[in-house]
């Protein structure tokens, strides 16, 4: 049913500073923006997702609920849409899974800059039941055009979502079970709490869960994002240079791994970069 993650919508509330600081953190430009329905939109599409960047715009409906998600935030990840290679198999499919899924829409966006226009058809789970998160499926008609490098050391692409949950058995029954993801790993650690890694295309979904007093068991979260980087330190050095707080490089949890954590520069959003080793050559 779901090929891999087609997009994250971000929401943020200043779409000229979210452009700019997600253009000097990614080091590529946007592919793609227009404004209309409430919403200005910058996307940016790097080899495996897409970033959509949202604010809103005038006064209503839409922009009202926008804000009162953002609240007193400068941004917040909002919802995760999965790309399908058939829309009416996968409405099929969330239907007899119980995900009440909404009618599937035809959509169309034009690019405010070229004029170029893209399709798609998609459809949503009932948000109520994917436990709080809000899920989308599309089937994309053309290809978005890809976010081309402005800097040194450009991101490559996602290389895991993260999810926290406070009821793992529930949290992996919605993405193995209905959704039908890889579980490729179930691990859990004193310091860490307890890690699902489901495959989703070339990308990880991953759902932790860190039990918290108070936590609000029906409901998860989405919490950050791990971006995908070939030289680690030369792209700290380019955002150190653009004067961005970030951490050393340190080694990652799974072996071969590098990673360091980016503090500012990120609309708020928890946000780590990865670096894996190559795989030997046999």
């Amino acid at each position: 049913m779901i090929t891999g993650l087609d997009h994250i919508v971000a929401l943020v509330k200043d779409i000229g500073a979210a452009r700019a600081a997600y253009q000097t953190l990614l080091g590529r430009a946007p592919a793609w923006q227009n404004s209309g329905e409430g919403a200005d939109r910058v996307l940016f599409t790097l080899e495996n997702m897409t970033l959509e960047l949202m604010a809103p715009s005038g006064f209503n409906a839409t922009a009202d609920r926008m804000r009162a998600l953002l609240a007193d935030q400068e941004g917040l990840l909002a919802s995760l849409c999965f790309r399908v290679a058939d829309i009416n198999k996968t409405h099929r499919r969330l239907d007899r899974v119980a995900l009440k899924p909404d009618a599937v829409a035809e959509v169309e966006s034009s690019d405010d800059v070229s004029g170029a226009a893209l399709h798609w058809k998609r459809t949503r789970a009932a948000t109520e039941l994917t436990r709080g998160v809000r899920m989308f499926f599309l089937e994309l008609a053309e290809e978005r055009p890809k976010s081309l490098a402005s800097d040194v050391a450009p991101i490559e692409g996602l290389d895991h979502v993260v999810i926290t949950t406070e009821d793992s058995d529930r949290a992996a029954a919605l993405y193995g079970a209905r959704l039908g993801l890889d579980l490729a790993l179930d691990r859990t650690h004193h310091d860490w709490g307890q890690l699902m890694f489901f495959r989703c295309g070339d990308l990880i979904v991953e759902v932790v869960r860190r039990p918290v007093a108070g936590g609000d068991v029906g409901h998860d979260r989405l919490w950050g994002l791990s971006w995908r980087v070939a030289d680690i330190d030369a792209t700290r050095a380019r955002l150190v240079a653009a004067g961005l707080d970030v951490s050393d490089v340190r080694n990652g949890r799974k072996p071969g791994t590098r990673i360091m954590t980016v503090r500012n520069g990120t609309c708020g959003i928890q946000t780590v970069l990865l670096e894996r080793s190559p795989k030997p050559v046999d």
